[in-house]
């Protein structure tokens, strides 16, 4: 018993150490606050400007796609669109398959994304500045936006 207590203790100790999920977590939570601080007064999110710079790129976007680039759950991806649609930044394109429900960026949309651009860049040097020149060339070599490769 007194082994199992010895084995679990030490278990939890190596991972409140070492666990890199956790600070992984932890520093998303940082730097995403970062960036929504700073688009708080434009009323818009990073995720969300995230789906609008994507569904921008892609002139309309199906909801696969945006997940895809994104790396989102289709849940997550459905309740923000949903918000956004209701804000007049994104509207449904009719199409004739109606079950994949394209989108695109109104253009009220276009021009919160040209308002939300400086206090993009001021969070970015932000958010550059705690990852170090290091960090963020890692995230940009090892996380792209877009679709994942295989392998």
């Amino acid at each position: 018993m007194a082994l199992d207590r010895e084995r679990t203790r030490a278990a939890v100790d190596d991972v409140a150490r070492n666990c890199l999920a956790v600070r992984l977590r932890r520093l998303n939570r940082v730097v995403s606050g970062v960036y929504d601080d700073a688009l708080r007064p434009l009323g818009i999110k990073i995720s969300q400007m995230n789906i609008l710079v994507v569904a921008e790129k892609l002139g309309l976007a199906r909801p696969v796609e945006l997940c895809r680039h994104l790396d989102l759950d289709v849940s997550t991806l459905s309740r923000n669109m949903e918000r956004m649609r209701a804000k007049g930044w994104l509207e449904t394109v009719a199409e004739k398959d109606a079950r994949t429900h394209p989108c695109r960026v109104t253009p009220k949309g276009r021009k919160l994304l040209g308002e939300a651009y400086p206090a993009w860049q001021a969070a970015q040097k932000t958010a550059a500045e705690i990852l170090g020149a290091e960090g963020v060339v890692f995230l940009k070599e090892s996380a792209p936006i877009g679709p994942r490769r295989a392998g």
